[in-house]
């Protein structure tokens, strides 16, 4: 059940999120990118990712042990179930981060550009940082905590996406035209499978069906309810009056933010986390974005980015030996928040450089953008000969 439930949040819950976020005349394409990816990562997935991320005894890189996954057991048990199970978990992770990025670069980017860019992200980018906390490699050794992925998933995705729309360059009439949502009903419809598919993944972390898991996602969704009334109440007293999608933003933010700590705080700590992090990415949202002039088309550094990395520190501040045999700040260990800090570094650092090399390489061979009439036009129509119509 957990393993459905994180792989709807690819299909269809990103799908819609983004579907709705976009142009109308973008819909069908960064939907259609969603679907693709989650075709592209699996086979990529099976194929070497898988056994990048969890063989061998390397401390920065697993094996080709599992490549294919031609000598996997059959009958073999990873932790109390099938080994098979467990890639396909897992797989469900490597599909959402992968998707994330997409955001970053809506409404300009090329699909074929993106397909190549996410096929080899996956392999050299995901895969690797998934075996140094998850796999037992140097960050797990240190003592880095990542429940069910803010370090591994959001910052990850979330600075790649940084790094993405900086080389890929801002769209086409950037802080001329209107470039609002132009059906935000979509999206609640999308972040409203988000949040329930999340709970595949913070209380599937578990990976059993016990008290760790039930109150993983308790404080899930409590984190994720405080962050979007933050979010709701900020806008309410700026702006005078409370946006949906502003409502929507801060309960992602708050379920970004709670991922690395789901199974290691207390239910206040899961509230306190998303409150912080509702005000938070709001401000990275509502302000840093247009302080610093990069087109984040979708906010995923906003949100994803800065709402992980908020919460893989705040888990060392806040995570309880009572709950996750691990103590934090809030019990005197304060070394614990620094070691959070290594991780997140580490990560950032690494998602940074071997995304911009990958990124520099694309544009060399094939080029990143569609031409300034194609994006004029829609990705819909000049990458895909379709479209959605004028109904909606």
């Amino acid at each position: 059940m957990a393993t459905v439930l994180g792989l709807t949040m690819t299909i269809p819950g990103i799908a819609m999120f983004y579907g709705g976020l976009v142009r109308r005349k973008n819909m069908l394409s960064i939907s259609g990118q969603c679907f693709a990816i989650c075709c592209v990562v699996t086979v990529v997935w099976v194929m070497v990712g898988y056994s990048l991320a969890f063989s061998g005894d390397n401390d920065y890189l697993g094996d080709f042990g599992l490549l294919l996954l031609a000598d996997l057991d059959l009958a073999g048990i990873r932790h109390t179930f099938p080994e098979s199970l467990y890639i396909v978990f897992q797989l469900g992770f490597a599909v959402v981060a992968a998707s994330l990025i997409t955001g970053a670069v809506a409404d300009r980017m090329k699909f074929s550009a993106l397909i190549c860019f996410i096929a080899g992200w996956s392999v050299l980018v995901y895969a690797p940082v998934v075996h140094w906390i998850w796999g037992g490699g140097f960050l797990a050794e240190k003592g880095v905590l990542d429940y069910a992925g803010g370090t591994i998933v959001h910052i990850n995705a979330g600075v790649a996406g940084l790094v993405a729309c900086l080389i890929v360059g801002r769209r086409t009439g950037y802080g001329e035209e209107n470039m609002a949502p132009h059906n935000p009903m979509f999206s609640v419809i999308g972040v409203s499978m988000l949040w329930i598919g999340w709970f595949g993944f913070s209380a599937g972390s578990a990976l059993s069906a016990g008290t760790n898991a039930t109150l993983a996602m308790l404080v899930t969704q409590t984190a994720a309810a405080a962050g979007a009334l933050t979010w709701m109440a900020y806008e309410w007293m700026v702006l005078k009056r409370p946006s949906i999608v502003g409502l929507l933003s801060g309960a992602l933010a708050g379920l970004v933010a709670v991922t690395p700590a789901a199974g290691y705080v207390s239910p206040a700590g899961g509230i306190t986390i998303g409150v912080i992090a509702g005000f938070s990415c709001c401000w990275a949202c509502a302000w840093l974005k247009y302080s610093l002039g990069y087109d984040d088309s979708l906010d995923v550094f906003g949100i994803h980015g800065i709402g992980g990395l908020l919460g893989a520190v705040l888990t060392g501040v806040f995570a309880l030996e009572e709950i996750g045999n691990a103590s934090g700040a809030i019990e005197g260990n304060f070394w614990q928040v620094w070691l959070q800090v290594e991780g997140v570094l580490f990560v950032a650092l690494w998602s940074v450089v071997a995304t911009a090399a990958l990124l520099y390489l694309l544009r060399v061979i094939i080029g990143l953008r569609v031409t300034p009439d194609e994006e004029v036009e829609g990705l819909d129509y000049s990458q895909h000969g379709e479209s959605i119509g004028t109904d909606l």
